[in-house]
């Protein structure tokens, strides 16, 4: 099978199959285009079907050389796995030469986190006498009940929400739903956000009137609008962290690892794919332990 006819019918498979985004498919087609340019430029007369684990080991090689970012070669070589695996699904190859190709090791920068003293001391402060104050205490108590995105926030539909069962439906990347628990002090603060200021806004634009947390106008609110207000309650708190809204989906998810919760459990609620990227929680669990034998520990505390 020649190469114009496997990228062809990879990219079908990722659109029908996988029902990927536009982005994403245009992604993994630059990283199967980018094994083709190496093929060409080896002057390697070979369709994808026949090439081996040596070759693409060399593909790796040329990733480095060409002075890609760690994080770009690993993406690169994700996305020639993802067009091979393609290969087996279709009976194409019996094979798979990409199977044991090891990526670069990255290193992972753990994000920001907030303590459970610190948010509560953030949610606090708030002075719920100003005007939209009630909404937005409800949206950061969401954004760390949930551990939502911000997306996922500023599109949640209040047809989604579910106060009695403890519940919201969350629609995440690709369009794809979860249900994640929502504790009694979001829903507390939810429901007044309803009863005291949603229910007064002189017109709600049509087609916002199913999205939860809407703005004066009526209107749904912008990614760009919840990094403003979390900066702002941050800041009036007094807390010197590099904060956004992600920060609370980042706090949700170490506390839980913390307390013990199941990384499976973790990852269903987070909306991630794969456990893989959940795990990186499981670091910052390590470090948290490490530091409290480090500030707890008897012959530790003697050395201060």
């Amino acid at each position: 099978m020649d190469w114009n006819s496997s990228i062809k019918g990879f990219k079908a498979y990722l659109l029908l199959e996988k029902s990927l985004s536009k982005h994403s498919i245009e992604a993994y087609l630059r990283d199967v285009g980018k094994l083709l340019e190496f093929i060409l430029l080896h002057k390697i007369d070979l369709a994808p079907d026949l090439l081996t684990k040596q070759h693409l080991t060399d593909f790796v090689y040329f990733l480095h050389d060409l002075g890609l970012e760690p994080k770009s070669q690993a993406r690169m070589i994700s996305g020639v796995k993802a067009f091979y695996k393609y290969l087996i699904i279709e009976d194409i190859i019996s094979v798979d030469p990409s199977e044991l190709l090891e990526s670069p090791k990255l290193k992972r920068e753990l994000p920001d986190v907030l303590s459970y003293e610190e948010i509560d001391h953030l949610l606090t402060s708030i002075d719920l006498s100003l005007d939209h104050s009630q909404r937005n205490r409800a949206i950061i108590e969401t954004l760390y009940a949930c551990g939502l995105r911000v997306t996922e926030l500023v599109t949640l539909k209040l047809s989604n929400y579910f106060p009695n069962e403890g519940f919201v439906k969350v629609i995440g990347k690709n369009n794809k739903e979860r249900l994640v628990p929502i504790g009694d002090s979001a829903i507390k603060h939810i429901n007044l956000y309803l009863t005291t200021e949603r229910c007064t806004l002189p017109l709600i634009h049509k087609d916002s009137a199913d999205i939860l947390f809407l703005n004066r106008r009526g209107k749904g609110l912008t990614r760009v609008m919840i990094f403003t207000l979390i900066k702002k309650y941050v800041a009036e708190a007094g807390i010197r962290k590099n904060i956004s809204p992600h920060t609370f989906r980042h706090s949700f998810a170490t506390h839980l690892v913390e307390g013990g919760a199941d990384l499976r459990a973790v990852q269903e609620m987070l909306g991630h794919e794969s456990i893989l990227t959940t795990e990186i929680y499981t670091h910052l669990d390590r470090k948290y332990l490490l530091d409290t034998m480090t500030k707890y520990h008897p012959l530790n505390a003697k050395k201060g």
